[in-house]
């Protein structure tokens, strides 16, 4: 049999690309010989993040769109042409049997190039409220999954998130004491992982390091992840006094993962499938924009027990030092809030979907036959 080819359709912003190239990776895994070709745009990430994973990548041109589905976007303008145009000509050129779609900027066009052509679409939709672009390829094909089983989509089938296997399959306990000794921190007592996302976030970094005191006193040790942009500065404590860390920017988060017992940071899609997956019970602090979207990914695990959540507006030291601190000193419920984590996880939706797609694309093909 001819290696399956397959374009990849899911770009601008890292929530998108990073599912998009997990699935890619477990693709290559199950099926070596796979030809995977990445749609992108000049815009956001494309052009760093797909090629650092070994993808070729095919550039359309970019096509914002309103994140509503309404008239605005039916009245197709002329640079959705021009780039539905150039998806079609890549799907040509590299002969796709299959257009696998995680949403952005680049999706519209691949999906309706595809639709066009008669070609298959494969859909994963990783947010709890569809985009506009996966909710537009859900009219177009039966083949769609999703995160969560309470993302309304049709045809929707729950699978959780593409994950890398470094995340997925993550001993904390194993790495902890490494992890710990790479970034400075000590073997023994609770660690708080603060993050705000690949950008970091202010409120978080204002709230944590303002009870940064408070968290040395509780003997909390803090690897506070800040953002390459951020500046976040930390009175000095005593030499005896539990590490408070600073950095900008972690690439490895498995490490970050291994050497924490619990994370505050923002509840991007991403960032609670990984948690849930290697067990990190976490305060989730909502993003208080796009709706309220944020909120929605975090609801499952914070229903299951294995996280707290915070408005963002509710969110100083002072919630740090009467809420949070309690929770971080009391290993009985910290381990709790862990294994309800985990039990929310789905670490094999990478495999899942890859098994999928290879599977339709045999049966379009006997199909044909």
């Amino acid at each position: 049999m001819t290696a399956p080819r397959i374009v990849v359709a899911g770009g601008h912003s890292a929530g998108h690309i990073e599912p998009t190239m997990n699935f890619a990776d477990a693709l290559r895994r199950l099926e070596p010989t796979a030809e995977i070709t990445a749609l992108g745009t000049v815009r956001g990430l494309d052009t760093t993040l797909i090629p650092a994973r070994g993808y070729p990548l095919e550039l359309i041109p970019p096509v914002p769109l309103p994140r509503k589905l309404n008239r605005a976007l039916l009245q197709t303008p002329s640079r959705l042409r021009d780039s539905v145009r150039a998806a079609s000509a890549v799907l040509d050129r590299v002969r796709a049997e299959v257009v696998v779609g995680f949403g952005g900027h680049v999706a519209v066009p691949a999906y309706l190039a595809a639709h066009r052509q008669g070609r298959l679409i494969v859909v994963h939709e990783a947010n709890a409220r569809p985009g506009v672009a996966n909710r537009l390829a859900a009219r177009m094909t039966t083949h769609v999954f999703t995160a969560a089983p309470s993302v309304r989509m049709a045809h929707a089938t729950a699978i959780g998130i593409p994950l890398r296997p470094a995340i997925t399959g993550l001993d904390r306990a194993a790495l902890r004491e490494a992890a710990r000794q790479r970034f400075g921190l000590r073997p023994d007592g609770p660690v708080l992982m603060v993050t705000g996302g690949s950008q970091g976030a202010r409120a978080i970094n204002a709230a944590v390091s303002g009870a940064a005191a408070a968290l040395r006193v509780a003997g909390v040790q803090v690897l506070h992840i800040t953002g390459p942009r951020r500046v976040v500065e930390v009175p000095d404590g005593d030499p005896a006094d539990p590490p408070y860390v600073v950095i900008p920017y972690v690439d490895e988060m498995q490490y970050a993962y291994a050497a924490a017992d619990f994370v505050i940071c923002r509840s991007g899609a991403m960032t609670c499938a990984e948690l849930a997956a290697v067990g990190l019970p976490a305060a989730y602090v909502p993003l208080p924009l796009r709706g309220g979207e944020q909120r929605l990914n975090a609801e499952p695990v914070v229903a299951a027990g294995g996280a707290l959540l915070v408005d963002d507006a509710d969110l100083d030291p002072t919630w740090i030092e009467t809420t949070l601190i309690p929770v971080l000193t009391d290993p009985e419920r910290i381990a709790a809030m862990s294994a309800h984590a985990s039990a929310a996880g789905a670490p094999d939706a990478d495999v899942i979907l890859a098994r999928h797609v290879l599977t339709a694309v045999a049966e379009r093909r006997r199909f044909a036959s």
